[in-house]
């Protein structure tokens, strides 16, 4: 069994727009997804581009993606990796193609001399939770996320500041 894993070019939209939606199918989020082919294709193959993606293959065929960005630590004073999604197609799970994904980023981290690479995962999604920490992930439970989005955010960017 032959596993690759390449960067995603353009042409490719349409392929990552199905994992996104695969992912979020499994997620149980298909609701979420508000992106397009076109937002993909904006963004991924822009001429500097913010955010990027690798395609994971088994025998030539693509199987799963990892979509990412670089985040900045200030109490490490570097750059970090943040994994935005990972996915693989269920048929292709436990043939290595997700841990060869994560340790492609972690390589990266470390060529690029990086503090850190981190993700979220759902609490119920036990079986991803196994996963990574069958890699050495530990989960920071000491942390919440914050968002604020919608009409929330237009609220709040229509503060000014007065005086």
């Amino acid at each position: 069994m032959t596993l690759s894993i390449r960067n995603a070019v353009s042409g490719d939209e349409g392929l990552v727009f199905n994992f996104i939606f695969s992912l979020a199918k499994y997620e149980k989020l298909e609701h979420e997804i508000k992106a397009s082919r076109q937002d993909i294709a904006r963004d991924l193959f822009c001429e500097n581009p913010r955010v990027f993606c690798e395609i994971v293959e088994i025998e030539g065929k693509p199987v799963g993606f990892a979509l990412w960005y670089y985040t900045y630590s200030t109490f490490a004073g570097k750059h970090g990796i943040w994994l935005e999604d990972l996915f693989v197609d269920p048929e292709a799970r436990g043939a290595g193609a997700g841990k060869a994904l994560m340790a492609y980023l972690a390589e990266k981290c470390r060529k690029e001399g990086l503090a850190r690479f981190e993700w979220w995962v759902l609490d119920w999604n036990k079986p991803s939770i196994d996963f990574y920490k069958s890699l050495g992930a530990v989960m920071q439970d000491e942390w919440t996320v914050c968002r604020i989005d919608k009409e929330a955010l237009k609220a709040l960017s229509s503060y000014k500041i007065s005086g």
